[in-house]
């Protein structure tokens, strides 16, 4: 019997159209979802049945191991082990998006896994590794949610052809699978890219909608300090970051974005080009910072989106932020929680020194608070 098909699940009747979607799945069937990728054929794990269908749809069946899918992703760990930080890292940065993780994981976690969905291991285990996406579309997260039980997915787009995206549903899918929720061309049209997390680092396993250097933009945390001219505060603050991560990590400050670390500093009010003031070139030098070949930036929005945190000298730097991008807020903190970090401008060299110092205190409390690097 061929599937029901339901055009533009998004309209009216969504809710009603999730929760079939997620009935039908929890009761042993399959159904067609829309990412923002391709389409996936849907069936949940611990349904042994519905599993073999989305095997033997293919022609030859196709055995390779099934992609889980989460609707959020503090439930990977269940499948993949203890993770390092590194993985935590592209966890936090690459999802929800269009990439699939794949995971070196650990015997006893497989055999966890396979013995409470009662599986075997090569159902979603391609030796030792598991793929898991975390897709970003709002349809497939609901259903995903709403099911409440891990679900795992095959490709149920049509194939590519020469100057033509691929056809939204194979047909094979028509014919094998229980619902479709059509809901028109996806936003790539392009298969997820994939990269396995190799303790420290990644390897690109297949390139689809991100390439490497999106990627590696994508991983990079950026670690962004706010003041008003950005000659004094701020790059004193980025001075004394970038030369304590770098002793941390043991590499100099040259190479501290090879280990995906970023810090910048910007002025609300900076005159774009200006030197570091001379005191404070000065007194970065005793915790090894460089400022000698700074210049001051302004704040943009773009920088402020790159940022995965803002630390601010004072409250007002911090609403001129949100001004320009409310959507910052859970980024914006005070690099001293208890106050505003006054401006040194005009004072003498002793003072940047205390200042110098201080500011050291803080960025230790406040990386340690971020688990940074």
């Amino acid at each position: 019997m061929a599937a029901t098909v339901i055009s533009k699940p998004s309209s009216a009747g969504y809710s009603d159209h999730v929760g079939s979607a997620a009935r039908i799945l929890r009761d042993g069937g399959v159904v067609v979802l829309p990412t923002e990728t391709v389409y996936g054929a849907a069936a949940c794990l611990d349904r042994p049945d519905a599993l073999a269908r989305l095997r033997d749809a293919c022609t030859p069946p196709d055995t390779r191991a099934l992609v889980i899918h989460l609707p959020r992703s503090d439930k990977a760990a269940e499948f993949t082990g203890p993770l390092s930080r590194y993985a935590m890292r592209a966890i936090r940065k690459l999802w929800p998006g269009p990439v699939g993780l794949v995971f070196d994981v650990p015997g006893d976690v497989r055999q966890a896994v396979a013995a409470k969905y009662r599986i075997e291991p090569g159902e979603v285990f391609n030796g030792g590794q598991v793929t898991i996406r975390c897709p970003d579309h709002p349809l497939a997260t609901d259903v995903l949610l709403a099911v409440d039980s891990p679900v795992v997915m095959r490709r149920a787009s049509g194939p590519e052809s020469p100057g033509r995206q691929g056809e939204r549903i194979d047909p094979t899918w028509i014919e094998n699978a229980d619902l479709i929720l059509d809901d028109g061309p996806t936003r790539f049209s392009r298969p997820s890219t994939i990269i396995r997390i190799t303790g420290d680092g990644y390897e690109l396993v297949r390139q689809g909608v991100y390439d490497h250097r999106i990627i590696d933009r994508l991983m990079k945390t950026t670690i962004l300090f706010v003041c008003s001219g950005n000659t004094c505060r701020s790059p004193m603050a980025e001075a004394i970051t970038r030369a304590m991560l770098a002793s941390r990590l043991a590499v100099t400050e040259i190479e501290l974005e090879k280990k995906g670390l970023a810090v910048v500093s910007a002025g609300v009010f900076a005159n774009p080009g200006a030197k570091a003031a001379q005191p404070a070139i000065e007194a970065v030098r005793e915790f090894g910072g460089d400022l000698s070949r700074h210049r001051s930036r302004q704040l943009l929005p773009e920088l402020i989106n790159q940022a995965d945190v803002i630390y601010t000298m004072s409250s007002g730097h911090a609403r001129v932020i949100l001004a320009m991008a409310p959507s910052a807020a859970s980024k914006i903190t005070g690099l001293d929680p208890d106050g505003d970090i006054e401006d040194p401008i005009g004072g003498d060299l002793s003072l940047y020194q205390s200042l110098a110092r201080q500011m050291k205190g803080l960025i230790e409390k406040r990386l340690t608070e971020r688990e940074i690097p």
